[in-house]
């Protein structure tokens, strides 16, 4: 039990550590009037330790361990972190689209041409859109499942 608490919390605390790696990454985003390459890929290197932090105990720790505790709260929690992830998947269709579409108009080397990322392509608004959808989907449901994993983690392991 002890070896089990310990692995909890390192779980607990790195999938908490990864919050604000998705909170500064959306600011970048949000407080930047014009998305450069160099933006980008600053955006990038902040949000992918956030993953990193958050998909390892996942993968390592709370997948393996999922069928001999499924039921009731802890399937709950599993059904919002999966669907977490698939809103991410939902994300980056768009993300991928939206970075060719803009690569291939060369905005990412000289980013103050005055176009409209609308008239890049037919279906930027429809990207656009799967994005904007796949980052707020990922962030509610893994603030859902966050939110679950500490109820979990407070009456599994601390008020035993």
């Amino acid at each position: 039990m002890a070896d089990e608490t310990i692995l909890a919390t390192l779980a607990a605390i790195t999938v908490t550590a990864s919050f604000p790696f998705y909170i500064y990454g959306a600011w970048i985003m949000i407080d930047t009037e014009i998305v450069s390459w160099d933006v980008l890929v600053y955006h990038l290197k902040i949000i992918f330790p956030g993953l990193v932090l958050n998909t390892i105990p996942v993968v390592t720790w709370m997948i393996p361990r999922l069928f001999e505790q499924l039921g009731g709260v802890s399937a709950l929690h599993a059904i919002l972190g999966l669907q977490a992830y698939a809103m991410l998947v939902l994300a980056l269709t768009g993300i991928v689209r939206i970075f060719q579409a803009k690569w291939n108009a060369n905005l990412y080397h000289d980013p103050d041409q005055d176009v409209s990322l609308d008239d890049l392509h037919e279906n930027m608004g429809a990207w656009r859109g799967r994005l904007r959808v796949g980052v707020f989907g990922y962030v509610i449901f893994w603030i859902l499942a966050w939110l679950l994993g500490v109820y979990r983690y407070v009456t599994g392991y601390i008020l035993v």
